[in-house]
């Protein structure tokens, strides 16, 4: 019995582990829409990627030339999405001095190319964390950068979005310090729906970039499916015949 109870004692400091490595809050995840397969909204989010990620993030592991893989001609990428130092071929990178970024924020940015697959936990999926994490963000005075975030307290990272957002002030309950709902301080350029839309985009395209052939994947493993359901049923149907004689 004492085996038991230590066992599960463990287990829930494992489980508190993983949500402090989460984000370190108790509020749900919100379902992020799923937009792998919707083209446009992946360009979008690749255009919001480059316009307000890339400054500070890279994505090492993905080349421009693979984007044409949503539907993007490469005279599209050169003009919309590329830098003038920048080739094709090129992998995403950061265009912050990595010694600058990590003396403004205490830490160098993480590369953010299998960022939806490495956030996901007991909350949902990595890109339930990301649709949450990029609408959650607060005005911290008392913070650095001047922006706190209620799925990640304490973040060292500032609100890259907050013209589109508009700025917003959380607020939490006197005594349990939980989590209420929001006031509005000043409007973003968008309104709230338009501005979820916008983040739904982004992070289906996070998503989509953590495992380009996802589609392809889930496709060939459908096919895959059927024909063994099919050859299933033939192996029945000879094993049948060909027992049929035997008593």
């Amino acid at each position: 019995m004492k085996k038991i109870i230590l066992s599960f004692i463990a287990a829930l400091g494992l489980a508190a582990g993983a949500a402090h490595a989460a984000g370190g809050s108790t509020i749900p995840w919100d379902k992020a829409p799923n937009k792998l397969n919707d083209l446009p909204a992946l360009q979008n989010g690749a255009k919001l990627f480059v316009n307000y990620c890339v400054g500070c993030h890279s994505a090492a592991f993905m080349r421009y030339n693979r984007l044409k893989d949503i539907g993007l001609t490469e005279q599209q990428i050169k003009d919309n999405l590329l830098l003038t130092t920048d080739k094709i071929g090129e992998t995403m990178k950061a265009n912050i001095d990595p010694k600058q970024a990590k003396e403004w924020f205490g830490a160098n940015p993480p590369d953010l190319t299998v960022i939806a697959r490495s956030r996901a936990g007991a909350g949902g999926t990595g890109a339930d964390y990301l649709y949450t994490f990029l609408r959650t963000f607060y005005r911290d005075e008392a913070k650095a950068t001047g922006w706190n975030n209620v799925l990640f307290p304490n973040v060292g990272m500032p609100h890259a979005l907050w013209q589109l957002q508009g700025e917003r002030r959380a607020v939490f309950d006197e005594k349990t310090h939980a989590f209420k709902g929001w006031e509005q301080i000043t409007p973003g350029q968008l309104s709230a729906q338009d501005y979820d839309k916008q983040i739904a985009d982004l992070v289906g395209f996070l998503q989509w970039m953590g495992e380009p052939a996802q589609n392809t994947r889930v496709r060939i493993g459908v096919w895959v499916l059927v024909f063994l359901g099919v050859m299933t049923f033939f192996a029945w149907r000879l094993n049948a015949a060909f027992w049929k004689d035997v008593k």
